[in-house]
């Protein structure tokens, strides 16, 4: 624990820029921000607390709103833990804010312009990574140029500022570097480049509390680890409820695969595999039994066959021995036509 009061806890972001006797740390803060650009002298505080349109009506409570001795309304918000629709809730303000300056009975819409500076303590991954400071502003989405400059939202995302106390090298990076890292400082830097950071360490010393400011303060640290402890243990059930129902889905989804690829696969290579096996085995025993009928029937056609070679050859020898046609067909069997053939050719 440094010297320092944690700025990022409700009461301590207050307590820095939130206080009339404070006001030129915040007026110090926004002419570094918008430096080059505007320069602002003056600030006055507004309630911060907005009332709904209607008796049922949502209502806002800003941590910081001002407006400008230019007439510009500024809300700065502080937000230390990431919220699902943040940036939602920042156009929400800054819409609610314009919104309140509608007048009744006749009114020709002129605005004033309202800013809304975000700290956060957190990297958003909804806004440009890799990037620090994000402006947004209405502009022509083909040519950037600015349409308007009533709405401007600034987004400073704390853990993407990497630079160290020497690398600082303007008032705004130095304004950085002391709100990320106050929390933890044992000495205030930058006190020989500006009076505004002697200033902030008589306000934020914890030494220079009273009573009173360090039983808010203590609250308030309460409440940041409270938050803490709340969101870190819904993380990790949450966490270990994700993996169990992974690992259930996992393995689900694994055993409908596998089973699916595994008949699919089983199917095509029992396909493969019995066809080749049945055209192996019907081509063998094919041949097998084509073999041997056809042995068998051309023997026996064979034998057939050389049988009646030798009855033609007796009935042609009876025949020359003045045997009738009738005696050779009762001899050997043979047709009369067959034995007449034979007569008449002898």
């Amino acid at each position: 624990m440094g010297k320092f009061i944690n700025p990022f806890t409700d009461w301590g972001f207050k307590h820095i820029f939130g206080q009339e006797i404070t006001k030129g740390l915040l007026l110090s803060f926004l002419n570094d921000l918008f430096a080059g650009e505007f320069a602002i002298k003056d600030l006055t505080f507004k309630n911060t607390e907005r009332l709904g349109f209607t008796k049922d009506g949502r209502g806002v409570v800003f941590d910081i709103y001002c407006t400008t001795d230019t007439g510009k309304q500024i809300i700065v918000e502080m937000q230390n833990r990431a919220q699902a629709h943040f940036i939602d809730r920042s156009l929400y303000y800054s819409a609610r804010a314009i919104a309140d300056q509608g007048r009744k009975g006749e009114w020709d819409y002129m605005l004033v312009p309202v800013y809304t500076v975000c700290f956060l303590n957190f990297d958003d991954s909804r806004l440009p990574q890799g990037k620090f400071r994000t402006d947004m502003i209405l502009a022509d989405r083909d040519n950037g140029k600015a349409l308007s400059d009533k709405l401007r939202v600034v987004y400073l995302k704390l853990p993407l500022f990497n630079k160290d106390e020497e690398e600082c090298a303007n008032d705004f990076e130095r304004w950085i570097f002391v709100l990320k890292n106050m929390s933890t400082l044992e000495r205030m830097p930058f006190l020989a480049q500006n009076a505004v950071f002697r200033r902030l360490a008589e306000i934020s010393d914890l030494n220079t509390l009273s009573k009173d400011e360090l039983e808010k303060y203590g609250e308030s640290i309460k409440m940041l680890r409270d938050t803490y402890a709340t969101i870190s243990y819904a993380q990790q059930e949450g966490h270990a409820e994700g993996m169990k129902e992974g690992m259930a889905k996992g393995l689900k989804e694994g055993m409908t695969k596998g089973l699916k690829e595994g008949m699919t696969k089983g199917l095509k290579e029992g396909m493969t595999k019995g066809l080749k096996e049945g055209m192996t085995k019907g081509l063998k025993e094919g041949m097998t039994k084509g073999l041997k009928e056809g042995m068998t029937k051309g023997l026996k056609e064979g034998r057939t066959l050389g049988e009646r070679e030798a009855l033609e050859k007796v009935a042609a020898n009876l025949l020359r021995s003045g045997m009738t046609i009738e005696g050779v067909c009762a001899a050997t069997g043979l047709d009369e036509g067959d034995v007449r053939r034979m007569w008449e050719t002898k």
